[in-house]
């Protein structure tokens, strides 16, 4: 069997937006989405052709052209934006931005080629040229040199090159330092797909369906935002979160009986240890069948959960696809008598082992089983449960071979597990979110998932499942999370501590402080395993987990502003540095490469637990020492010391850091004050400030608060924005906090022209913790001397001016 290629033209049809040329071998069609996107199909004539996909958000684009151009030996389509050229014999490829620059091509030999029914697009591999994203994968940022495969996979204790993983975000991003271009490609097929980077060849970089037509999206921008920004235009963004769970959640398999779980959260209080979420995992069920309760072991689940609530704690239940087969079980009688399995191609149901034994799995590509699985979650809801944890949802199953031949239903195409297996996750939590929503009467609920597909950000957080405690698991989290948030989604964490295997105090220390900076923030081991929770390690490491958890609490302004940004735009909350910097060479240093930006201004460097001294990689601009303001020149890299009370974070100059006091939970009322941190800078800076009431949806119908903030350092000036939307802000006052300015602030500023007063203040970013050390030092005090000003805060346009 040879490979064949779509060979010459033989036949073009005009389209609104694009064209359908036929050739001597297979057909292909081409459509623009957007001006910045192209649609690429090839298909041969047997081919079963696609009508819709699960990755898609289907938004409105606004009205755009396609100028259209025929040559004698090319078609040239072109928007404002983005233009391709199509060459007629043999047909191939070209995509060239607006300033005519060449961005990606067709391998000239091979094109877009089938062996049997696998089809491949072969693309020519430029000098150079580097690829990052791919969402869940292990190995390096720069995914060049390296090949993957898409095919959702429970794997336990995966290792560092480990792959493939579970979940399949087959979207990626070329750059070009020669040209300083970037373009992106999401392949859209949830059919075990491979990505081929220049591994085990030099010629072409490449991407494989292994059966169905070759379906993938071309994305032209100036920038990787302006990419990542489109990919989300097209696969959708996150909703706002429950504020709640941005928070810092605990969990173990398992917390049980009822009696220590209440005494896990009254530690927390005990202890001053910020903490808004419990997960229960599988224990809490009655022999681990799902939407049921072990009556001994939490005989009174509503009176628990309802104090935990009283305590500031939400509690958080996994919930596994597998439905137990026992007569007399009301799921699965249930779920029989209304059909909502999935089945042999004969008609019988297929089983499966898992935690409740032998299982059959509600076929979540059926919008009638997704109904059926949401409704059950009426008491979940009623018992006051607001967080639901999806997993084993690959799906997973003992033995781990799930046959091929199952068959589902498709919303009514029906397919086989080759071509359902990756969206299954997916549409797992999309039944969860959309039943539980439905349920909640205007309340947001929480879904985590393990196993998803590109879109699932529209519905869930995802964590990364089963990794270990070690350094190199630690780091690599860092990593997958930043590649996770490039490919859309956003909310996504990893087990700190590790799941498999027990981290060295050291090892849990400088991993509860990188935790901190991590979008979704838990603590989680598996069963047999010593405690992990942030006190179980000794007094050290618990007063350096305090201090960190206590440190992301006070930002939750500002972490739940970038959330916002998130929900509206898709940008990353973890910011690989190749998003702001793609054509330096030091950003994909495999020593460097780990360092992110958590937000717009606050750059995270991971670092290993052994680690007293780290060397960091700074970009351009200039930085300051989150801990004493110490600035440093970017475009540099520089030692720092890094003993395990401080992590190597920095604040960009010109950052807008919007903080608030301290509190046990995000239920608990703040002091009313925002704590305003801006850094200087030459420049100019913004940021949006976002405020509504964190867990309903009235922010849909203009109940928010938000406002531009604006820093602008030639002119001396910080200028609030009057603020938007008919929420009350919880703030009534300010202090600006300004940082590095001392020389340039006298002991005057004025505020809409009228003088205000400044004052120096001893501010600590890091409280010290009073008898901490036998010898008395204070070793996790840290203060900072800077130019404060107080005042009320008005939803009116505030204009400090010094």
């Amino acid at each position: 069997m040879r490979s064949k290629s779509l060979g010459k033209l033989l036949n073009i049809e005009r389209t609104e937006r694009g064209a359908v040329l036929t050739t001597d071998f297979g057909t292909l069609a081409v459509t623009f989405h957007a001006p910045d996107t192209v649609r690429v199909q090839a298909w041969q004539a047997d081919t079963e052709r696609e009508t819709f996909s699960y990755a898609l958000a289907d938004r409105p684009t606004a009205p755009f052209t396609v100028q259209w151009d025929e040559q004698a030996g090319m078609l040239q389509l072109k928007s404002d934006e983005l233009t391709l050229h199509i060459h007629k014999n043999p047909v191939r490829l070209q995509f060239f931005d607006a300033t005519g620059t060449l961005l990606n091509e067709d391998e000239p030999a091979f094109g877009i080629s089938w062996i049997g029914h696998q089809a491949t697009a072969y693309k020519t591999l430029q000098p150079d040229e580097r690829f990052i994203g791919m969402g869940e994968k292990t190995g390096n940022l720069d995914r060049r040199g390296s090949g993957f495969s898409h095919w959702n996979t429970d794997f336990f204790g995966y290792g560092t090159e480990s792959d493939p993983l579970y979940a399949s975000l087959p979207f990626y991003i070329g750059i070009l330092p020669r040209s300083r271009r970037c373009y992106g490609i999401f392949m859209d097929s949830p059919v075990k797909s491979h990505f081929n980077f220049g591994a085990s060849n030099d010629r072409f970089a490449s991407f494989t369906v292994e059966e169905g037509e070759m379906n993938y999206y071309f994305f032209a921008g100036t920038t990787v935002a302006d990419i990542v920004k489109a990919y989300c235009r097209l696969t959708g963004t996150i909703p706002l979160p429950p504020k709640w769970s941005l928070g810092f959640h605990q969990s173990r398999y398992s917390y049980y009986p009822h009696h220590e779980v209440r005494t896990l959260a009254q530690t927390f209080r005990d202890k001053q240890i910020p903490a808004d979420v419990i997960h229960l995992d599988i224990h809490y069920m009655d022999r681990y069948k799902i939407f049921s309760w072990d009556k001994e072991r939490f005989p009174a689940h509503r009176q628990l959960i309802a104090d935990l609530k009283n305590m500031g704690f939400q509690v958080v239940v996994i919930c596994d696809p597998g439905i137990k087969v026992e007569e007399g079980y009301e799921p699965h009688d249930d779920g029989v008598a209304k059909d909502v399995f999935i089945k042999y191609p004969d008609g019988t149901y297929y089983r499966g082992q898992v935690w409740p034994g032998w299982c059959y799995f509600p076929d979540f590509t059926d919008e009638k089983a997704r109904q059926w699985w949401g409704e059950k979650f009426a008491e979940y809801v009623q018992s006051g449960i607001e967080g639901f944890w999806n997993d084993m949802n690959e799906p997973a199953t003992w033995g781990q071979k799930f046959p091929d031949l199952v068959e589902f239903s498709y919303e009514g195409q029906t397919a086989t597990a080759r071509k359902a297996r990756n969206v299954y996750g997916m549409q797992m939590a999309r039944a969860t979110y959309e039943g539980t929503k439905k349920l909640m009467n205007g309340k947001r609920p929480f879904v985590l998932t393990r196993a998803a597909y590109a879109g699932a950000q529209r519905y869930t957080a995802l964590w990364t499942g089963d990794n270990t405690s070690s350094d190199e698991h630690m780091l690599l989290g860092a990593r997958l999370v930043s590649s996770i948030g490039l490919t859309g989604i956003p909310f996504a964490g990893y087990d700190v501590g590790g799941f498999v295997g027990e981290p060295s105090v050291a090892l849990f220390a400088r991993w509860i402080a990188q935790g901190a900076f991590a979008p979704f923030f838990r603590c989680h081991t598996m069963i047999n395993t010593r405690d992990q929770e942030p006190w179980s390690f000794g007094e050290e490491a618990e007063a350096i987990s305090r201090n960190y958890i206590s440190l992301r609490y006070r930002l939750m302004p500002y972490i739940y502003s970038v959330f916002y940004e998130a929900s509206k735009s898709g940008l990353p909350v973890a910011r690989s540095l190749a998003l702001d910097n793609p054509y330096d060479d030091r950003v994909y240093n495999t020593n460097y490469q780990n360092e992110y930006l958590f937000g717009p201004g606050l750059l995270v460097c991971p670092t290993e637990s052994t680690r007293t001294i780290t060397k960091v990689f700074l970009p351009e601009g200039k930085w300051y020492y989150l801990y004493n303001n110490q600035p440093y020149e970017g475009n540099s890299e520089v030692l720092v010391e890094s003993p395990l009370e401080f992590l190597p974070v920095f604040a960009k100059a010109g950052a807008i850091i919007p903080m608030q006091s301290l509190v046990q939970s995000i239920r608990e009322a703040h002091d009313g004050t925002l704590y305003l941190h801006v850094y200087r800078h030459n420049g100019s800076s913004d940021f949006v400030f976002y405020e509504d009431d964190g867990q309903s949806y009235d922010y849909e119908r203009g109940v928010y608060h938000r406002r531009v903030i604006v820093y602008q350092g030639a002119s001396h000036e910080l200028i609030l924005e009057a603020a938007e939307g008919s929420f009350a802000s919880t703030f009534t006052n300010l202090k600006l906090i300004l940082h590095g300015f001392e020389e340039e602030i006298g002991d005057e500023v004025l505020l809409n022209g009228q003088p205000l007063a400044t004052a120096d203040e001893e501010l600590a970013l890091l409280d010290p913790l009073p008898n901490f050390d036998p010898l008395g030092k204070p070793i996790l005090r840290v203060v900072q001397q800077n130019k404060t000003i107080t005042c009320p805060l008005v939803k009116q346009r505030m204009v400090f001016k010094w």
